[in-house]
């Protein structure tokens, strides 16, 4: 039997749905999901450190213990995105991605950190964002001993050391170590997708780096 996911137990209100509730309610339905997906995410750092790891990749040696995720990344190697957007046709390898892009059309950012106040659309972003305050970096290479704030950092860096690509292009068959490398790819040489758009003027780009570089130009003009 499958272990239990976070889309097992998450409960999913509707745009409409959403709006009817009061501060009240939102705020508790924030609360519970919270501390549901922490609870979850602990049965998981258990399994990690017990070394159970039941689901395998069919395409490489990668293995987890959660049967959802070796789904989803059996997904970077056939290219498959079965989750759509019913409002911009944007598709996604997994459930949990499709949701985290609508928040793009809703505004929803429903992960608030306590000490500045910004606000998130992903609880692992909110997560990465206070260690920017805290400059933990518990992601350490059993290599070499550099350490990152990120596990998927990690994961990339150490690709640095075996030179595996795992994430092929199903439209050129470039490899990249990187998923976020692989979308950048994708974007610039196939779709010419620019998700990244700038609050103020509207100008879009292909890779938020580039979103955030050209943010620093607003800046400087209303500093001068």
């Amino acid at each position: 039997m499958d272990a239990v996911t976070f889309d097992d137990v998450h409960v999913n209100f509707t745009e409409e749905e959403w709006d009817l509730l009061d501060p009240s309610q939102k705020r508790l339905y924030k609360d519970v999901m919270l501390e549901t997906y922490m609870n979850l995410t602990a049965i998981e750092h258990v399994r990690s450190h017990s070394g159970e790891k039941s689901n395998e990749c069919d395409h490489c040696d990668e293995a987890s213990a959660r049967h959802s995720h070796i789904q989803y990344h059996k997904r970077t190697h056939t290219g498959e995105k079965p989750y759509e957007c019913n409002q911009c046709g944007k598709a996604f390898a997994g459930h949990s991605s499709l949701r985290y892009h609508k928040r793009i059309h809703t505004g929803d950012k429903p992960y608030e950190c306590n000490q500045c106040g910004k606000a998130f659309a992903q609880l692992s972003h909110l997560q990465y964002h206070e260690r920017t305050h805290t400059g933990e970096k518990p992601y350490e290479c059993n290599q070499c001993g550099k350490a990152f704030a990120q596990h998927t950092h990690l994961q990339n860096h150490k690709r640095t050391h075996t030179g595996e690509k795992p994430y092929g292009c199903n439209q050129c068959g470039k490899a990249f170590a990187s998923c976020s490398h692989l979308q950048y790819h994708e974007r610039i040489m196939h779709t010419g997708e620019k998700p990244y758009e700038c609050n103020q003027c509207s100008k879009v780009f292909a890779q938020h780096s580039h979103l955030q570089r050209h943010k620093r130009t607003h800046a400087g003009e209303k500093s001068n």
